[in-house]
């Protein structure tokens, strides 16, 4: 293990856990994924090795097949995985989200049908809140579920589905207006549906159909798309909770354990640039002697390794708050805030400790360089975070009298 971005008071099981997966990124990631990137292919290999791993299962309780680990368990492995391939965590993160909704918000009958199947990677998830014309402004979402008897007809398009054609599970959100009198605040008449589908793309089932991959900057190997709802039937035993009009509340539990896996990919993937700053730079020579030796670079490093640990220890913090069963978007906001921005001023000084050859898709900090503003914009951006922040801080705050 490197000296920085250490955990105190972790189990042994966690240790073993953590251990074997950077064992993992080590041999099977770190070596392909540069290559596998640049082709923008599928890591069906890496995928299959974590599910032998029991990945796929690491928050899912034991009862359900799972390995019944912690958030902060599931935020390190998410952490070391990054810093193999950020793509990679991302397959896991969306899978992470609905089952976790699934385990706090389901009915008994979802839990006992879909956890088991979804703790092996049988079943793998996906979520769906935002939409072409809105990006933040959740409560602004024109998807539109309509009960008829015993089924809900869908109806809307949405976009930015990580894992949208290899998933077969999606969490989607959608207006219901049933139940609801007219002038109901927009997000108390929101509901989450289990879509059930075939991977793959085109019409995966009756009603819905995925396009096909948006072609991006960087984060590319796993599959971003949008998602088509044309009178899309589903059972109205597939309402999440099996209540409308709780939607949004799930979404936002949801979205808070997303935000400490984009603060976990953050730190993975500023520990990776660090690395191999730290690395080149004591092997590239100028004026007689390795860069490392230069004044200036020493600076550099010095920063970067501070923000790698300032990082990783509020992204711990806000695992453990929520594991501790209390309130904790004032810490995850915090943590994704700082570990992005970090993250992305680590890359960049990892980037120029590279030079010219950080230019070059030879170098792994290229694709590093790609990656890191997704973590901007990813699970709400930073300026929504700092919102949320500011918000919380004045509830904390307030002045009394």
């Amino acid at each position: 293990m490197t000296r920085l971005a250490q955990t105190e008071g972790l189990t042994d099981i966690q240790r073993e856990i953590l251990s074997t997966v950077r064992d993992f990124v080590d041999k099977e990631i770190i070596p392909v994924a540069t290559e596998l990137e640049h082709r923008d292919e599928y890591p069906t290999k890496i995928v299959e090795g974590l599910k032998e791993l029991g990945v796929f299962g690491l928050m899912i309780p034991e009862e359900y097949g799972g390995l019944g680990e912690s958030l902060l368990s599931y935020a390190l492995t998410v952490e070391e995985i990054a810093r193999g391939w950020m793509s990679v965590s991302g397959i896991i993160n969306t899978h992470f989200i609905v089952a976790y909704m699934l385990k706090q918000h389901g009915t008994q009958e979802q839990k006992d049908y879909f956890l088991p199947k979804m703790a092996a990677g049988e079943i793998r998830g996906a979520f769906s809140m935002s939409e072409p014309a809105l990006g933040s402004d959740v409560s602004a979402i024109s998807s539109k579920g309509v009960r008829e008897g015993d089924e809900y007809v869908l109806n809307g398009q949405k976009m930015w589905l990580t894992n949208g054609g290899t998933s077969t599970l999606v969490a989607v959100l959608c207006r219901t207006d049933e139940g609801h009198p007219e002038g109901t605040a927009p997000h108390k008449s929101m509901t989450t549906f289990l879509v059930e589908k075939e991977a793959g793309f085109g019409e995966v089932r009756p009603g819905l159909t995925i396009p096909g991959k948006i072609d991006k900057m960087g984060y590319k190997g796993v599959d971003t798309t949008e998602l088509i709802m044309d009178g899309l039937r589903i059972p109205a035993d597939r309402v999440l909770g099996g209540e409308t009009g709780r939607g949004f509340y799930h979404m936002m539990d949801g979205v808070e354990v997303g935000r400490v896996n984009v603060a976990a990919r953050g730190c993975g993937v500023a520990q990776r640039a660090f690395e191999l700053g730290v690395s080149y730079a004591q092997q590239r020579h100028t004026f007689g002697k390795p860069i490392a030796q230069h004044q200036a670079i020493q600076f550099k490093l010095a920063e970067m390794a501070t923000k790698v640990e300032a990082a990783h220890a509020m992204m711990v913090n806000a695992a453990r708050k929520k594991d501790s069963g209390q309130r904790n978007d004032l810490e995850a906001g915090m943590a994704k805030y700082l570990a992005s921005e970090y993250c992305k001023e680590v890359v960049e000084d990892a980037f120029r400790i590279h030079g010219g050859y950080g230019f070059s898709k030879e170098y792994e900090i290229e694709r590093l360089y790609r990656e890191a503003p997704m973590l901007l914009i990813g699970e709400g951006t930073a300026e929504i975070q700092k919102m949320i922040i500011g918000r919380r801080l004045l509830e904390e705050y307030r002045i009394q009298g």
